[in-house]
């Protein structure tokens, strides 16, 4: 990997991890644990739009084990790379079908697909099927969580191409 990518994609993960951060302070305004906006994957759908998949799971993986290690949660580690994995392989897949105008519907799928894994993981762990009873919950806050994202990174795209035009006119 040149040193030019490498320092891109080291300031990806720290701005990733850093929003993974400042998002744990946030409090829970809903009555079920475990939903949150998500919006460091605003930068790992960037990633994954922009460079290849290998390097968005290196992204991904850091800022999920580094914010496991620095939220001091390392029993959170098995939902977030269940989740995290789920949710990567789906917008992987649906990256290269979906055209980027129409990247909400990538991010509202991943983060379902996010919600999945962590539901597998929860009934690994808790030997109990009852806890599907939470999922339609759970796809419901993915699907407006998710769109949400999507429209950030798409507001993202729209603003870096109106960056580039302005580059060439001047």
């Amino acid at each position: 990997m040149k040193t030019k990518k490498l320092v891109q994609l080291s300031l990806l993960t720290a701005i990733a991890l850093s929003i993974f951060i400042v998002e744990l302070q946030i409090p829970n305004p809903f009555p079920f644990p475990g939903i949150k906006l998500g919006l460091a994957n605003i930068v790992t759908l960037y990633v994954i739009y922009r460079y290849r998949a290998k390097e968005a799971l290196l992204v991904l993986m850091a800022r999920i084990i580094l914010g496991s290690l620095f939220s001091g949660n390392l029993m959170a580690i098995m939902y977030s790379l269940a989740g995290g994995i789920c949710c990567f392989v789906v917008m992987s897949v649906l990256h290269d079908k979906i055209e980027e105008k129409y990247i909400f519907i990538v991010s509202i799928l991943g983060a379902c697909a996010h919600n999945i894994g962590q539901i597998i993981i929860a009934i690994f762990i808790t030997k109990t099927l009852a806890i599907m009873m939470y999922l339609p919950w759970l796809l419901l806050s993915a699907m407006i969580t998710g769109l949400f994202i999507g429209l950030c990174k798409q507001y993202l795209l729209k603003s870096r191409a109106i960056l580039k035009k302005k580059k060439k006119i001047l």
